[in-house]
């Protein structure tokens, strides 16, 4: 289910994060931190399946795709410290269209597409807190992929909150509704 490696009272920040090693993978949500294990190979290929179309599609677009690992600082001000950010997730891909918060550190600030792939380790995560993140923080679309069963779950902001989830399958042409014109299958 994913419990958290360090059960500590202190309350982690980006400060304490980037010290880690950088052989090793963490997410911090709101303080506590979750070591990310190593993914099968088939949500590899998945992964690198889906990159692949993403990077095609997006060149010479404004918007940017990216791949894990890359580190995602959710801020819960506007104004708040880098240092201080509690939040810190590696969604597998994602694609920001605002160039402002791509920093040498990571994305500041929420993409506005995001798909995971679930693992045994990430999948209660992926489907309920970091869900609940990224409705929270603005996340525009977000898809969670089985990668057993190539079945999908599409997430579209509206008004500020998360619409009734969608079904799909990868195994079928899906439409990205955010970018019209993309569309993922393998």
């Amino acid at each position: 289910m994913g419990e958290p490696v360090l059960k500590m009272d202190d309350h982690f920040r980006y400060k304490e994060y980037k010290t880690w090693p950088e052989d090793e993978r963490w997410e911090l949500i709101r303080g506590e931190p979750f070591r990310m294990q190593a993914p099968s190979t088939a949500y590899q290929k998945l992964l690198l399946d889906l990159a692949t179309v993403l990077n095609v599609w997006f060149k010479g677009k404004p918007c940017r795709p990216f791949i894990a690992p890359v580190a995602v600082l959710l801020q819960d001000q506007a104004d708040q410290a880098e240092d201080e950010v509690d939040t810190i997730v590696e969604p597998d891909l994602l694609v920001v269209c605002d160039p402002e918060k791509v920093k040498h550190s990571g994305i500041h600030g929420a993409p506005d597409w995001v798909l995971e792939v679930l693992s045994p380790s990430t999948s209660w995560r992926d489907q309920t807190e970091k869900r609940a993140l990224y409705e929270q923080h603005g996340v525009k679309e977000y898809w969670i992929v089985n990668p057993d069963t190539l079945d999908i779950t599409i997430f579209r902001l509206e008004d500020g909150r998360f619409a009734k989830p969608e079904g799909a399958s990868l195994k079928e042409p899906v439409p990205v509704g955010l970018f019209p014109g993309l569309v993922l299958s393998v």
